[in-house]
């Protein structure tokens, strides 16, 4: 008898995990460290997510690392923003696509703070890396390793389909 429950209850691990919500291409999502809801792409093709921001330093508190920061976004003021450095992250730039000759893939070294973003009325925290995007559409991408977070699946069809973030502290 307790073989039976046990091979059952293993059997049923896989439908504990639940189903995977399924987002659109676009949605908002809450910073709640910086107290600002912006519009994110969400991006398979992505493996983390990225944060626009501008003025980045790095410096020692307390003999750790931390990093200094304004938002690069749309209605940004002009707020300084202060976070512990989880770890640098290496990014290899995507090589222009209308060359001729195929380029060496450039790699940048971008600061990457954990924050914890609401999508839906889900909370996580997320390892973000800052960087300028303030040419894109979108102040945040939220790439695969983030998705996996919020076992997230996507479809490119779909836009705000969680609307906008109730989260609760």
């Amino acid at each position: 008898m307790k073989a039976v429950v046990l091979l059952s209850a293993l059997l049923s691990l896989p439908a504990l995990a639940g189903e995977p919500t399924l987002y659109g291409r676009y949605e908002y999502l809450q910073v709640a460290e910086l107290g600002k809801t912006l519009k994110a792409k969400m991006d398979t093709g992505a493996y983390t997510a990225s944060l626009s921001a501008r003025d980045i330093q790095r410096f020692k508190r307390a003999g750790e690392e931390w990093v200094r920061f304004r938002l690069a976004a749309d209605g940004a003021d002009d707020s300084l923003y202060e976070h512990r450095l989880a770890r640098i992250s290496k990014i290899k730039n995507r090589a222009d696509e209308g060359a001729d000759e195929p380029a060496a893939a450039e790699v940048s070294k971008r600061p990457v703070i954990d924050l914890q973003l609401c999508l839906g009325d889900e909370l996580r925290t997320v390892e973000v890396n800052l960087t300028d995007r303030s040419s894109f559409n979108y102040p945040l991408l939220i790439g695969a390793k983030a998705l996996r977070e919020f076992n997230a699946a996507i479809d490119p069809a779909k836009r705000f389909t969680a609307g906008k973030p109730a989260c609760r502290g």
